[in-house]
């Protein structure tokens, strides 16, 4: 059974030490919630996300032209998603079992996970100031960028996320046999409040960005077919905003007892601790599951992305087709094409 439940993650922080709280307060219930349902969902996310970016690195390579800038964001951030999601099944597993791997997988797989994670978020808030720019300067050199500028802003985002994750590596050891945490709360603060600062930041970004788009949008002179663009302006802000609010708010209470003791009322200390336990438990799989939805609502909400789409499901019905015609001659060939509705695109 694992013995800390807080720590699953390097964005998760304790509140108290595990061992002091474990001894006051009875959190049985917790870590067998942790148990079976959290290696349960980050499994489905993982098997989701590796399908989807990896079809979207697929996609890119075959149809698209990866010197065009828009085309490096995606490039990248399946990438970034794709390493994010290599640190859940760790997680997961040490969920089950706490942490036996040793301590420098402990921190690799932290340094992994941080790399993707703050990877994403830089890339997120670069393609949707890049999709502002589109739409309210569309003659912008930055619109139309390719060839070395692609490399150049890929070298940047990589390099400033290997900078910002490095502490995951350096300052995170093995407590007690099998707690894969930071070494002192220190940086278990710093952690926390560098995910909050680049969420606002990213809050920002995404509300002044895409309530400056849906504007310009509205106006008479708009193309035709822009309520499809507005619908998913909205729910792309809307994802946003589920997924991480809750995560950060949690994170922030977290650590406002980290050097907090126990009172005089023990037991209404403890529920407190039991129901941000809770509430982290159940934000963290909304905030974790952005690696499977980036794919879907970054990519193949385009027109362009859908009908490359369809022409690589042809083409391995064809291939299908030609295979089976060639092994059983006797049976008729055919062969069934999946019908995608088209979309306004609004990768720009």
């Amino acid at each position: 059974m694992a013995e800390n439940i807080n720590s699953t993650g390097p964005n998760d922080h304790s509140t108290l030490d595990y061992d002091y709280e474990t001894e006051i307060c009875n959190k049985t219930s917790i870590i067998k919630f942790g148990e079976i349902f959290t290696p349960v969902f980050f499994s489905i996310v993982v098997i989701l996300s590796l399908f989807g970016n990896i079809l979207v690195f697929a996609i890119l390579v075959k149809f698209e032209n990866l010197r065009s800038l828009t085309n490096t964001f995606i490039l990248n951030l399946a990438i970034s998603d794709l390493l994010f999601t290599t640190g859940l099944p760790f997680w997961a597993y040490y969920h089950m079992h706490g942490w036996d791997l040793g301590e420098e997988a402990c921190k690799i797989v932290n340094f992994i996970f941080y790399l993707g994670f703050y990877s994403s978020s830089i890339l997120l808030m670069l393609m949707t100031a890049h999709r502002y720019i589109a739409v309210m300067n569309p003659l912008s050199d930055i619109v139309s960028t390719t060839g070395s500028y692609s490399v150049i802003a890929s070298v940047v985002i990589w390099v400033v996320s290997f900078l910002i994750a490095s502490p995951a590596f350096i300052y995170t050891e093995v407590k007690d046999s099998n707690q894969c945490v930071f070494k002192d709360s220190k940086w278990t603060l710093w952690a926390t409040y560098k995910q909050n600062a680049l969420f606002l930041l990213s809050s920002v970004v995404f509300i002044f960005c895409y309530s400056q788009i849906m504007c310009r949008l509205m106006r008479p002179t708009a193309q035709r077919r822009r309520h499809k663009t507005l619908k998913l302006i909205f729910t792309l802000m809307v994802v946003f905003f589920v997924e991480w609010v809750p995560y950060n708010v949690v994170i922030f209470l977290q650590s406002l007892y980290t050097f907090n003791e126990y009172g005089d009322d023990l037991d209404e200390t403890c529920e407190r601790h039991k129901r941000l336990d809770y509430a982290l438990a159940f934000s963290r799989l909304f905030a974790y599951s952005h690696c499977c939805l980036n794919p879907v609502f970054y990519v193949f909400v385009g027109v362009k992305f859908k009908n490359h789409l369809k022409k690589m499901l042809k083409s391995l019905g064809r291939r299908s087709s030609r295979n089976s015609s060639c092994s059983t001659s006797s049976r008729p060939n055919r062969f069934t094409v999946i019908s995608i509705t088209s979309g306004e695109e609004f990768s720009m």
